[in-house]
């Protein structure tokens, strides 16, 4: 008796050759709709499904396979009394289920569409006939990824049927497939009940495994990376990595540090991370230019850093970062000139993030875990627009200080806290992060600038609780700062920077990071 095998998928990639590759080692084809249609016109033997079922699809389509020639031929077990009742009712032993799911994330993707043109696109037999071929896999291949055909066609031309573990394998797969399925249409009913922007009741996220890394933070750590399957092309994680070694744990935290700095500016912008932090941040008209002021800013610290840039790195950068040893640079592209020079540092990993579409289901939101459960915030985007800030102290500033404030305060926003950042108008001079009071963390920026310190701008990305802070920026020879406000100290803090003569202006937006 020929095996059979029923296929129905939305995706058709590669499956006229393993429909044709079935044919030739003897399996019977049923088919469906668009699917049928592909493998008709490809000369491929293939029964529709009305010719088993004796039953035309019907309510447009709805049902067509919802049928107990179809899903008892897929259920039966391999036993007596199965194929006694098999043989009463006229059912044959399906024996390989090949089906993949309207594009129903597709479809809720598109500008525009319609609440009903989503619920049309909820597959109903598809779904129905993989879980029931998963559940009888002690029997029954399923198949739901097209990258599983080739190795599936192998097997059984070499051994002529798919082995038990295989079989078991592939359900997992179907399993998980229907299981992301339901997720994404009970999300997209849920935001159709919720507010937009409002957290779920329900949390349901689903990424795949990318790799496995060789430790976390620690040697004793074990470390994997995951790609979040709602979001779009364009961000980090759906990147390219181009030359160098594989990624590390660490790796990836200082990448996504380093490349959310880079994109807060417009104009071509360059930083070094170490540790999560930036040790330099600087503006220039090329990235040559920009990547020197940064390296500026601290050279010692940038040994064995990340870089990120907003802009594709050409050759005579590429000539500069290859004196200095990094860990990774992370850029829009990088020329062939670029990339022939930075081919000889083998270890150095080079890698491109593409310009796409990001925002997707749940992209604005930042998880984290901890013990036995998780936290769920927005993403900081943006800030405060220049023209929205306050000039609180009698000095006011110049177009030119504000211009350096701006740059300042983007900086700082990125900076984990508590942070004080000292630049100039284009390059960062000093930086304190991670102290346990604000007053500890400016002492360390204005020692880190230097003698660049006089008339050079402060950012602190929380308000300042006592006058200590600007004290010390006045001592140095501060000339601006910029921070929120908010404290129940301000008219205090005012005061001091009117008795200092430094010039002070609020944002009234807290950019604090744990």
């Amino acid at each position: 008796m020929k095996r059979k095998a029923i296929i129905s998928v939305s995706d058709k990639a590669g499956i006229v050759d393993f429909a044709q590759g079935l044919v030739e080692l003897g399996f019977e084809l049923i088919s469906t709709g668009g699917t049928y249609k592909v493998l008709d016109e490809a000369n491929i033997p293939v029964k529709y499904v009305s010719e088993v079922t004796g039953f035309p699809e019907v309510l447009g389509g709805r049902v067509k396979t919802l049928h107990p020639l179809i899903h008892g031929g897929i259920l039966a077990r391999d036993s007596a009394e199965h194929r006694e009742q098999m043989e009463q009712n006229g059912i044959s032993f399906i024996d390989l289920v090949v089906v993949n799911l309207y594009p129903f994330r597709e479809t809720i993707s598109k500008p525009g569409v319609s609440f009903a043109e989503a619920i049309e696109n909820i597959d109903v037999g598809g779904p129905t006939m993989v879980r029931a071929a998963a559940k009888n896999h002690g029997r029954v291949t399923v198949l739901v990824n097209p990258k599983s055909y080739g190795e599936v066609l192998n097997v059984l031309r070499e051994t002529g049927a798919v082995s038990a573990g295989m079989r078991k394998r592939l359900a997992a797969e179907a399993f998980a497939h229907t299981a992301e399925y339901d997720r994404l249409i009970a999300s997209y009913l849920e935001r159709q009940l919720e507010p937009i922007g409002g957290f779920p009741r329900t949390l349901r996220l689903t990424a795949q495994k990318v790799q496995e890394l060789r430790y976390g933070e620690n040697p004793q750590q074990k470390a994997a990376f995951y790609i979040n399957s709602d979001a779009g092309v364009g961000t980090l994680a759906s990147g390219k990595q181009l030359q160098g070694k594989e990624l590390s744990y660490n790796n990836w935290a200082d990448m996504d540090a380093a490349w959310k700095i880079a994109r807060e500016f417009d104009t071509c912008a360059a930083t070094i991370i170490k540790h999560s932090n930036p040790c330099g941040v600087a503006l220039g008209k090329t990235p040559l230019e920009a990547y020197q002021s940064a390296l500026a800013s601290d050279p010692v610290s940038a040994y064995g850093g990340i870089i990120a840039f907003n802009r594709v790195v050409d050759g005579s950068c590429a000539e500069a970062i290859k004196e200095c040893f990094y860990e990774v640079i992370v850029a829009p592209d990088f020329s062939p000139e670029a990339r022939e020079i930075l081919s000889a540092k083998t270890n150095l990993r080079l890698f491109v993030v593409g310009r796409g579409e990001t925002v997707k289901v749940n992209s604005g939101w930042m998880l984290k875990s901890i013990d036995g459960g998780y936290l769920v915030q927005e993403v900081d985007r943006g800030t405060t627009p220049v023209n929205e800030w306050e000039i609180v102290t009698d000095q006011k500033p110049t177009e030119e200080d504000l211009t350096a404030l701006d740059f300042a305060w983007r900086v700082v926003k990125h900076v984990k806290s508590n942070a004080i950042v000292v630049t100039d108008h284009r390059q960062t001079l000093g930086v304190g992060a991670g102290q346990m009071n604000r007053v500890g963390s400016a002492k360390i920026a204005i020692e880190q600038a230097g003698d660049r310190v006089k008339g050079a701008y402060l950012a602190s990305d929380a308000f300042f609780p006592f006058p200590d802070s600007v004290e010390a920026a006045a001592q140095a020879g501060i000339r601006a700062i910029v921070q929120p406000g908010g404290s129940i100290h301000d008219p205090e803090v005012i005061e001091a920077a009117n008795r200092l003569n430094i010039i002070m202006v609020f944002t009234h937006r807290r950019h604090f990071q744990h």
